[in-house]
């Protein structure tokens, strides 16, 4: 995280977050797994959430090189979301729906 400008992390109350289990959500794709999720509770705050069993399934036998760019990648990723929620953007939500139905449309 040293890695991050401190100023795409104003307003990440909740920090980054570990989770052990794998996540995929009902809707997408068969092999499709979450490795990151921004989340905005109204408890809880903005916080990321890093799927660390999602990543063992997508990467299960690769170098750690791999694992690393690929961890980095999820956290740009999601801080980019944060910093667009903050601005009232959706750009990237599209993206990634644009990227499931790609996903959807490859395995028909």
């Amino acid at each position: 995280m040293e890695r991050v400008p401190p100023a795409l992390l104003q307003g990440l109350n909740g920090g980054i977050v570990v989770e052990r289990n794998a996540r995929r959500r009902p809707g997408d794709p068969p092999g499709v797994y979450l490795l990151g999720e921004y989340v905005e509770d109204p408890l809880l705050g903005c916080y990321i959430v890093l799927y660390y069993g999602s990543f063992r399934r997508v990467l299960a036998g690769e170098p750690p090189a791999v694992w690393e760019q690929e961890l980095w990648d999820t956290i740009r990723h999601e801080l980019r979301h944060h910093v667009e929620a903050r601005a009232g953007v959706r750009d990237l939500e599209r993206e990634d729906e644009a990227l499931l139905r790609r996903l959807w449309e490859s395995q028909a």
